[in-house]
């Protein structure tokens, strides 16, 4: 695989069978092991944001006023994927409300999904959990301290690091 894409999203709840809705978008094209390019945006959906996934994210409603919505998000998030296989911590999560977005917007994706959640469970067994921040943790020490997780555009790079080590 010469491209992949990296994806993370933050959303306003834990589940699309709720109506959770995709409130934040990151996403790094990654090229022979280096980052080349990067997506990232605040969604406003219109939705509340459940307190719990709050907690996780820190996102506010107040935070999404006046960011673009998801008419003007997603068309933006399919050129910048093309055909170019998808990756991310938990795929599947990530693939069920990307799904349900562009399903809400009359539009599909067709893209392979690889998960580094699987990949290091496969390849780090040892490990005591396979969260995002353990792993990176695990490949490279501390994480950087400008890192802000549970924000989709850090943890994204964070996964993509991943990805790249892994595969080696």
């Amino acid at each position: 695989m010469n491209r992949v894409i990296v994806v993370d999203t933050e959303t306003t709840g834990l589940s699309v069978r709720n109506q959770g809705r995709v409130i934040e978008i990151g996403a790094v094209a990654v090229e022979n092991g280096q980052i080349t390019a990067e997506l990232a945006t605040l969604i406003n959906s219109g939705t509340p944001i459940s307190y719990g996934a709050y907690r996780v994210h820190g996102i506010s409603e107040q935070m999404l006023a006046g960011k673009p919505t998801p008419q003007e998000v997603w068309p933006w998030f399919l050129e910048f994927a093309g055909n170019s296989p998808l990756v991310a911590h938990n795929a599947p999560f990530d693939r069920a409300f990307i799904n349900h977005e562009l399903h809400l917007l009359g539009m599909s994706l067709a893209n392979p999904w690889h998960c580094t959640v699987r990949l290091s469970r496969r390849k780090l067994p040892r490990l005591m959990n396979h969260k995002l921040e353990t792993v990176y943790k695990h490949l490279f020490g501390e994480l950087p301290e400008e890192v802000q997780c549970h924000r989709a555009l850090d943890d994204a790079r964070m996964a993509a690091q991943v990805w790249v080590e892994l595969l080696k």
